[in-house]
């Protein structure tokens, strides 16, 4: 089978980081996978799916020429004449639902996104029929696409987009006398709630507010809300508060933390929290998409509700005067992601997800020559 993966973009980050571990469990099923990216922003992902021996085709347009994607992906497809479309994220998704539509080709989306614009909501939900088989990156978002874009069960699955590695870097447990070590890793985006960490420090700062042991908090990632977390961090006097920019090795980065923190507003399965508790930490987290059931409060650390600044501050005073304890809840945590997300159930869900897709190849390329010239054409091995 030949796949074409179509995703929005190849930023480093988001729904593009775990491509390479889903296309390699494809491709050990059989599957021939290309990769198709409707824009590049940063283009930080290319290298590790070209590691991964993907071949990446980038489109050289922006993310609001929606006809000019369409032809391109249409022209794209044409020449290439895959088996199957796999569509990730929401663009990519109806770009990719009306193509196969108009080829005949079957289209298998990726739904990751807890939260969705009103006007894409609408239009999924009008178009998810085309959508032969949809596949959610985690329980609550599966429930959500039930809710919301009327995926019936038969055509709905989930794959948690997390394969715990058990010999990730570990973090090294604090010890008296050591500056806690805090931190965030994401994109700078309102969805991710870094504006309500800070207001939660400053409210800490402003109750006068004496930790066990001084402190500092790292948040890595880059995004449109740079500049307007920078002002708010100075317009609050938290010196102790860096924002650190795109971090190229996630896994070194969480290591050399004693505590994660992820107050998000919304969120599906959400990666780096996963990430950090897999490496020994214990995190900090909003009750959103699949976080509440992942980190079990005062367990493996602590939930609190979205955009609640406040309940926020309550809950970083309590762990900032229990440094102590955080060994234990990061070890804790440890042990449930492996428990929950081991890199066997990966590849067993993915090859279980391969046997139901709705396709297989139609002609042998061999026997088959205008199939096996544009599969040449296209790049991909005979």
């Amino acid at each position: 089978m030949r796949i074409a993966y179509v995703i929005n973009s190849v930023e480093g980050g988001g729904a593009a980081l775990p491509v390479p571990a889903v296309a390699r469990v494809l491709q050990g099923c059989g599957a021939e996978v290309e990769i198709y990216a409707l824009t590049r922003r940063d283009g930080r992902a290319i290298a590790a799916m070209e590691a991964a021996g993907l071949h990446v085709h980038v489109r050289a347009g922006g993310e609001k020429d929606h006809l000019e994607a369409f032809r391109w992906l249409e022209a794209r497809m044409a020449q290439a004449r895959p088996d199957l479309i796999w569509t990730s994220l929401t663009r990519a998704t109806l770009l990719g639902q009306q193509v196969g539509r108009r080829l005949r080709i079957p289209v298998v989306s990726w739904q990751h996104a807890a939260f969705l614009k009103p006007a894409n909501r609408i239009l999924l939900r009008a178009f998810q029929h085309l959508s032969a088989l949809w596949i959610a990156d985690s329980h609550s978002v599966a429930a959500l696409t039930r809710q919301r874009l009327a995926v019936p069960s038969e055509r709905l699955t989930t794959w948690a987009l997390f394969a715990a590695e058990p010999d990730a870097p570990q973090a090294t447990p604090w010890r008296p006398g050591e500056t806690l070590k805090l931190g965030a890793l994401g994109r700078l985006h309102p969805v991710k709630g870094h504006d309500v960490l800070i207001a939660a420090l400053a409210r800490l700062r402003a109750q006068g507010f004496r930790p066990h042991a001084p402190f500092e908090v790292r948040i890595a990632g880059e995004g449109a809300e740079r500049g307007a977390l920078e002002a708010s961090l100075a317009a609050a006097g938290l010196d102790n508060v860096r924002l650190t920019g795109f971090e190229p090795r996630p896994q070194e980065f969480l290591a050399d933390l004693h505590l994660f923190l992820q107050p998000s507003r919304s969120e599906g399965l959400c990666i780096a929290v996963h990430e950090a508790m897999q490496a020994g930490l214990p995190t900090l987290v909003s009750a959103v998409g699949e976080l509440p059931y992942s980190v079990r409060d005062g367990e493996t650390g602590l939930v609190v509700p979205p955009d609640d600044a406040d309940a926020l501050a309550q809950a970083l005073s309590w762990l900032l005067s229990h440094p102590e304890r955080l060994a234990d809840m990061g070890a804790a945590a440890r042990a449930r992601v492996l428990d929950r997300f081991g890199g066997a159930s990966f590849v067993q869900t993915g090859a279980e997800i391969m046997a139901r897709l709705p396709v297989r190849p139609a002609s042998d390329p061999a026997t088959d020559p205008g199939r096996s010239r544009a599969r040449q054409a296209s790049g991909l091995s005979a």
